[in-house]
């Protein structure tokens, strides 16, 4: 497999983001070679001698994929055979290895660097701006667009996780024509707690008091628990209080330091009219207040959000 480099290198902990780095790998060496044997080993468990053996010569000629997953968890043993392989990973072969994090095995993974292993990364999706930026990303590989509103309704409503993420893009890309908008996006995934939530938050913020409460009442009387749609109002709050503390910069520069998409900066600053310091500082206290009693010490959780949205309505100046 000449095409291919002999060493790669995977390095995060994001699940679907090696998977799809392992994927694409193992696609590539059997497009030029259909028969290629794919050993794949994981660091925890693990038979002594299975590396050294897939990387071996073989009596019928042809080279191997091997993939250690999880490489942080490897015993001294396995480390041992993957240097040797990385000193010398044998003809044709091709030396996976995925790395979540950590010092552990490091010499292994600088003797890697030192041989330039083609290094694939995938990071942690926490921030909502990382994973606003995974969702245009889907988008533009499928040569498809999305609105920037409906990028922040989606992950609202699917960015619990990456791959319930990659899963509601694909799902909008196969069933939809054209740019995606919130309107599309609601109407696939507006029964999710993350989007109702964000729908709440963002009458309510307004000051939108009919709608606000039309919203919630109707949330809750479909099934959906306080909790989430308190945390979701108290993350926009806290979203509004870090744009306004960044000052008039560009939102290309605040949405850098704020680990932000620039449109969701955008968002905060037209959702920042009628809020003070004040204001901000008694919709905290509303917030902690409202998660004590929803969290069991209210006996009508859902009384104690109607309560907290009618108070941040009345707030807004």
């Amino acid at each position: 497999m000449p095409d291919l480099p002999p060493l790669v290198l995977v390095k995060g902990p994001e699940e679907l983001l090696v998977d799809r780095a392992v994927d694409q790998v193992v696609a590539s060496a059997r497009a030029l070679d259909p028969e290629v044997e794919v050993v794949r080993v994981q660091g925890d468990a693990y038979t002594p001698g299975e590396v050294a053996m897939a990387l071996s010569p073989s009596l019928f000629g042809g080279g191997s994929v091997v993939v250690v997953r999880h490489f942080e968890l490897a015993s001294e043993q396995l480390a041992q055979e993957v240097m040797a392989g990385v000193t010398d990973p044998g003809e044709g072969n091709v030396l996976v290895v995925s790395h979540r994090s950590g010092t552990k095995h490091k010499r292994v993974l600088d003797a890697m660097a030192k041989a330039h292993a083609h290094t694939l990364e995938a990071p942690a999706l926490k921030r909502d701006g990382d994973k606003a930026t995974f969702v245009q990303k889907e988008f533009r590989a499928a040569r498809r667009r999305i609105d920037a509103d409906a990028v922040q309704v989606l992950v609202a409503a699917a960015g619990s996780d990456a791959r319930t993420l990659a899963a509601a893009c694909s799902q909008l890309i196969e069933d939809t024509e054209g740019t995606v908008t919130t309107e599309e996006v609601n109407l696939y995934h507006g029964g999710k707690v993350e989007t109702t939530g964000f729908k709440v938050a963002e009458a309510a913020f307004a000051g939108n008091r009919a709608e606000a409460l039309r919203l919630v009442r109707h949330a809750m009387l479909g099934g959906l628990d306080p909790v989430p749609i308190v945390a979701v109002m108290a993350g926009q709050a806290r979203q509004i209080g870090l744009v306004a503390s960044a000052g008039n910069r560009s939102s290309g520069q605040v949405a850098k330091e704020l680990g932000m998409a620039p449109f969701m900066v955008d968002k905060a600053r037209r959702m920042m009219r009628g809020w003070d310091g004040h204001r901000l500082g008694l919709v905290v206290q509303a917030l902690a207040r409202c998660d004590h009693e929803v969290k069991g010490a209210a006996r009508d959780p859902h009384s104690a959000v109607e309560r907290l949205v009618d108070e941040v309505c009345r707030l807004h100046g």
